[in-house]
């Protein structure tokens, strides 16, 4: 089997920096694509694995939000072919089990295998380093100019769609467009709250735009972040929760909103009871953020859950279908409709990750993105 060298970030230790140095990659085996890839995003989720929020086998290859041009397939790829234009999805779909026949391709089976560290494929290592395998972020790894990853992954796009903003639809603007139009249901004259304005709550705030809210009221700390809410579409923005339950009560007259999305960079338990105080009666609170893989315990009163009628949802890449919602939202993008060039704050080097998280820590991005030549 053939194989090339190329750098990548790994993380080796939990609470380590991201270590960025030269990989073994081997070519694509039986339904699998090799891909070199134009940019990845710099996604929150990839955090997770640094503070061990999302346990991981490492070493690890970071990043999940990826788009290239495909170079390679192995034997029985039907989807797609070299020169192809591909995003990565974090949720591979099969097609064949019963999530993905009924419509719910971000359930697929295959997903059970996100965090095992090896190839689906044949449950070997595609890359090496300092003389040993390395496991990739959800099967990409897109911390690496070179992708090995299985079909079920990979969705061919249109070759026009400028490829370091397709890449955003692996993940983060999927995720937050799909919080608010599939698991939020958010209908025309909504009032919604968005709390936490990163990659993902700028798209939830898009999607509540387009799905037609009269209001939108966006949560987070940051300064910067509240102002960039408002190109993305919030009519309202504040600070905390604590000061969004008077704006919502006084914008709503009382009656509070209808839609409440948590996309905070973690999600903790004690953040779900006062983000309830803003759901109205038969409302609905979306969970979107990742907690902690250990987190069991959540503040909420069990009361007002049942006597208000409210409800609360978890969503995985925001209830979406990769396969047809990446084309459809680079569609709406193509018509001006979908914000991307707006969500990249700044672009890094592969050697600049680790200056590209703090930035993303101290509240500066919206969306960091790294560019490969």
């Amino acid at each position: 089997m053939a194989t090339r060298t190329t750098k990548a970030a790994i993380l080796w230790n939990v609470n380590e920096p991201w270590s960025v140095e030269e990989v073994e990659i081997d070519d694509p085996v039986a339904g699998e694509v090799l891909v070199k890839l134009a940019a990845s995003g710099m996604c929150h989720s990839d955090e997770h694995l640094v503070t061990g929020d999302i346990p991981a086998p490492l070493p690890i290859i970071g990043g999940h939000e990826g788009a290239g041009v495909v170079e390679a397939v192995g034997a029985g790829v039907t989807n797609c072919a070299a020169g192809d234009h591909v995003v990565l999805s974090f949720i591979p779909s099969c097609g064949k089990c019963r999530w993905c026949s009924t419509g719910h391709q971000n359930l697929c089976d295959l997903g059970a295998h996100l965090l095992d560290g090896v190839w689906i494929s044949d449950g070997t290592h595609r890359i090496r380093a300092r003389g040993q395998g390395l496991g990739t972020m959800v099967l990409l790894g897109t911390f690496s100019p070179y992708v090995v990853a299985h079909e079920s992954s990979v969705v061919k796009i249109d070759p026009d769609i400028p490829l370091d903003k397709a890449a955003l639809l692996g993940c983060g603007v999927v995720t937050g467009w799909g919080s608010s139009v599939y698991a939020g249901e958010v209908e025309p004259g909504d009032t919604v709250v968005v709390v936490g304005v990163g990659g993902i709550g700028a798209n939830a705030i898009q999607g509540a735009k387009l799905a037609g809210a009269k209001r939108i009221v966006a949560v987070d700390p940051f300064e910067y972040k509240r102002e960039q809410a408002q190109v993305f579409g919030a009519t309202d923005v504040c600070a905390s929760l604590e000061d969004a339950f008077p704006l919502v009560g006084q914008i709503t007259w009382g009656v509070m909103a209808d839609k409440v999305i948590l996309t905070t960079s973690v999600a903790e338990g004690h953040l779900i009871a006062p983000a309830m105080q803003l759901v109205r009666k038969a409302g609905r609170l979306v969970v979107t953020s990742v907690a902690p893989w250990n987190q069991n315990e959540v503040s909420l009163n069990l009361f007002d859950l049942s006597m208000m009628q409210k409800e609360v949802r978890g969503t995985i890449f925001g209830s979406a279908n990769p396969r047809a919602d990446i084309p459809k939202l680079l569609g709406l993008y193509r018509e001006g409709k979908l914000l991307l060039d707006e969500l990249v704050t700044r672009t890094y080097g592969l050697e600049d990750i680790n200056q590209g998280y703090q930035d993303m820590r101290d509240g500066k991005n919206i969306r960091g993105v790294i560019v490969y030549d």
